[in-house]
């Protein structure tokens, strides 16, 4: 016959550290030192302390799943006396001021938030070897306003070609260009014209470089920061695309004061995570052209659509604007219909 078990059937083993539930408290961490990111790389962090000491992190459960990223302003607790073998932890973030993303392509609802607090996005661009991609360029302007980031565009291998198409398409727009080329002294040193142009341009700053692989961005970034030791690379002869020489965005030390913010090489740079209404606020003169002669809700589509753009241009470079706005704008659309 089957036996009916009540209450006094079970057996309950104590529990030998006590019955008082889990608290969901947290310490507060008033001792926590504040830093800011200058590395990640596979789950450690590295963190640059207000006393200038290097330390290696890793994210506390605190933080949840927020992501740290280069330019992070944190707190750190535990052993920060970046000895090696030693590691501490990042108990806070705090709130960012800005942040650089950018999408894989205008289809992708994944951004990446490539660095947070910085106050410059440098385009680096080469005249020939390879050439010079205006849509990028134009990508890379309106992910900068977005972001609230003075832009600067440096133009290398100035020797190759001339500037002044790409200065006159963009000075106009409030960006500084900055050409640069290679030379090399009787003595056989290799020397950079332009460089200690743009050193002057990014003292004491956060500056963030981008370009595509092969521009000469991290041969940039070792004439303004010796130490850096930043491997470099060419140009392949078949596909004319550079090679990635940099696999990770790292933050060097300028001599002097501020920061570089050196990237891998970029191929594409989708703006999905943009609102479209930025795109031509990224172009000053075309949107004051645009608040000026356009009807109320236009899109800028087209003439035939009712915008009035294409009656306010009236130079190559102002049509070559309004050109890339309206592509800028058909891939965001595309990019929302997918």
């Amino acid at each position: 016959m089957r036996r009916e078990y009540d209450e006094s059937d079970a057996r309950v083993r104590p529990n030998r550290r006590g019955s008082r539930p889990r608290s969901k408290r947290r310490p507060a961490h008033d001792d926590a030192v504040a830093g800011v990111v200058i590395g990640v790389d596979r789950g450690r962090i590295a963190v640059r302390l207000g006393d200038g000491q290097d330390v290696t992190a890793v994210k506390a459960r605190e933080l949840g799943r927020r992501g740290l990223v280069i330019g992070d302003r944190v707190s750190v607790v535990g052993d920060t006396s970046g000895s090696d073998g030693t590691l501490a932890r990042i108990v806070r973030r705090d709130e960012r001021d800005n942040s650089l993303r950018r999408t894989a392509d205008d289809a992708e609802t994944a951004e990446k938030v490539i660095v947070a607090n910085a106050q410059q996005l440098a385009i680096v661009t080469a005249l020939q070897d390879p050439e010079p991609n205006p849509r990028m360029i134009d990508r890379c302007l309106v992910a900068a306003f977005d972001a609230r980031m003075r832009a600067i565009l440096v133009l290398t291998k100035a020797d190759l070609d001339s500037a002044d198409p790409l200065r006159a398409a963009y000075e106009p727009l409030g960006v500084t260009v900055i050409e640069t080329a290679m030379r090399t002294e009787p003595d056989g040193t290799r020397v950079i014209d332009g460089a200690e142009r743009l050193r002057t341009e990014i003292l004491d700053t956060t500056s963030v470089f981008v370009g595509y692989s092969g521009v000469g961005k991290s041969t940039l970034v070792n004439a303004l920061a010796p130490l850096a030791d930043r491997a470099t690379g060419g140009v392949n002869d078949v596909t004319g695309r550079g090679r990635h020489t940099s696999s990770s965005a790292i933050a060097i030390e300028l001599p002097g004061g501020g920061w570089i913010v050196d990237t891998p090489g970029v191929r594409s740079f989708g703006l999905a995570h943009v609102d479209p209404e930025h795109f031509i606020a990224a172009f000053p003169d075309v949107a004051e052209a645009a608040a000026e002669r356009c009807p109320r809700g236009c899109m800028h589509e087209s003439a035939e659509a009712g915008c009035e753009l294409d009656a306010w241009a009236s130079t190559p470079d102002q049509h070559a604007r309004v050109d890339s706005i309206r592509r800028l704008l058909a891939s965001r659309a595309q990019a929302d219909a997918w």
